[in-house]
């Protein structure tokens, strides 16, 4: 197989996959597949304790990404602070398009659904379907947030939990 690209990451990147999250690039190792020499990125996703194989031919295609800048997780972090915008559409077509924001990869798409979905104590009660989507929205921004400022989750967590409950204010 040709390389047509030649992508930029290298073992202990963090990289961002769409949809999964935050992993960690392992190693990069030659395989054959179906008869033809492949190259694939391992990566590792420590906390769902799962292993991605990705072609490094395809990594840029299908989205795979580097960490977001700074300057992208302080916009996240802007975009939290912000009115929830929830659209008047059903239940249904919105859950379709915050699923479509979470498997984007983009880490402002993704601040969009928890600042949407949020709930402060005193507002009604969510939807099942609704915390599983804020819930899911809200780890892969933690996690970002995380790897990028070099804290753990936990220290990310209390960070995006600041910004939501000051928004709150």
């Amino acid at each position: 197989m040709t390389k047509t690209k030649k992508t930029e990451f290298r073992p202990d990147d963090f990289v961002v996959y769409p949809a999964h999250g935050v992993g960690k690039i392992m190693s990069i190792e030659e395989q054959e597949i179906a008869g033809l020499r492949m190259e694939l990125f391992v990566i590792s996703f420590e906390k769902d304790k799962m292993t991605l194989r990705v072609p490094t031919a395809k990594a840029l295609d299908i989205g795979m990404r580097g960490l977001s800048t700074p300057d992208v997780v302080l916009k996240a972090l802007e975009t939290l602070k912000g009115k929830a915008k929830v659209k008047r559409a059903m239940w249904s077509r919105r859950a379709q398009e915050y699923e479509q924001k979470i498997n984007s990869g983009d880490l402002l798409s993704i601040a969009e659904v928890v600042r949407d979905l949020h709930r402060a104590d005193d507002q009604r009660e969510q939807s099942y379907s609704e915390r599983q989507l804020y819930e899911a929205a809200l780890e892969r921004l933690t996690r970002e947030v995380a790897a990028v400022s070099g804290t753990d989750e936990a220290g990310a967590a209390k960070k995006v939990d600041d910004v939501l409950l000051g928004r709150a204010a």
